[in-house]
């Protein structure tokens, strides 16, 4: 079982490759692979997880269709017939793991609503009793529920870390109405995709959304409640005052500490026994939230 760690053709070169996606730019549009490349620390690892492209994928394009009435979207199509002939011609790289999208004029702010207190914003309360700046009640304990969600937005630095602002800051780069609405949205679609995983027995902890614009209209971009943009924790073993295990990455963040790998210089390999767990825990979260158990 072979992981996609790139994507090439003959005669086009992505624009850009991230963390994650290779990403083609087609004019006026875009199509977005998502490789099996995994980052962990901001260091993407030099082998890949099997089919988490695929995931990704396939669980955005169930929330894209599910969220549609609630805020516009990129998407185009997920289906190889529709890309360009030179996409078609290697189904083996783009098939599954690939989306054809409207290109958007982006916000340089990630959208980020927390209903739990767990990650950065868990560190920040413990040191400043706030997250991103706003004040939380005193006494809360690490994956505690919050009284009510809360927007708390970012920014990415030159090295690719995400800084996190205040609401007021996001306001001063977006301007009061985009941030509004894109907060409005993010905020419904999460409240929407709480409860929906609440039924599944998950936990929606928080998440992250990007946004931009086409022809004047707010539009969700990028991935949507997927295991790389979300923390998606099991109800059945959610403790407040314990960090619940999660449906992502968490096995390679577990192994990458045992080692003593200084996080300053390209990680170590993964092995085979890290590596097929966290391809289990991207599907076993796929399965669970669309329902698909075909997905092998």
């Amino acid at each position: 079982m072979d992981a996609i760690l790139e994507t090439n053709l003959p005669n086009l070169e992505p624009s850009l490759r991230g963390k994650v996606r290779d990403i083609y730019d087609l004019g006026d549009k875009l199509l977005i692979v998502a490789t099996d490349r995994i980052s962990a620390f901001d260091w993407v690892e030099p082998v890949g997880i099997p089919d988490k492209g695929k995931v990704l994928t396939q669980m955005s394009v169930f929330w894209f269709d599910r969220m549609k009435d609630v805020v516009k979207n990129h998407l185009i199509s997920v289906d190889l017939k529709d890309f360009p002939e030179e996409f078609q011609q290697s189904p083996e790289q783009f098939e599954g793991r690939s989306m054809l999208v409207k290109k958007c004029e982006m916000f340089p702010v990630e959208f980020v609503i927390r209903g739990y207190l767990a990650g950065s914003g868990w560190k920040e309360y413990r040191e400043h009793g706030t997250v991103c700046g706003i004040p939380l009640p005193d006494g809360l304990v690490e994956a505690s529920e919050l009284d009510e969600p809360i927007y708390t937005p970012a920014t990415k630095a030159t090295d690719g870390h995400d800084i996190n602002i205040s609401p007021d800051e996001a306001a001063k780069i977006l301007g009061d109405d985009w941030n509004a609405a894109a907060a409005n949205a993010s905020m419904q679609v999460y409240s929407q995709g709480r409860e929906y995983a609440a039924s599944k027995g998950i936990i929606l902890c928080d998440t992250k959304f990007e946004f931009g614009i086409i022809d004047g209209e707010l539009v969700l971009a990028d991935e949507i409640l997927t295991p790389d943009s979300s923390r998606f924790w099991p109800a059945d073993q959610y403790v407040p005052g314990k960090n619940p295990p999660s449906f992502d990455k968490q096995f390679v963040r577990d192994w990458l500490e045992t080692t003593d790998w200084d996080k300053n210089s390209p990680p170590p390999p993964l092995p085979d026994e890290i590596i097929m767990k966290t391809r289990e825990k991207y599907i076993e979260a796929y399965k669970l939230i669309t329902g698909d158990t075909e997905f092998h």
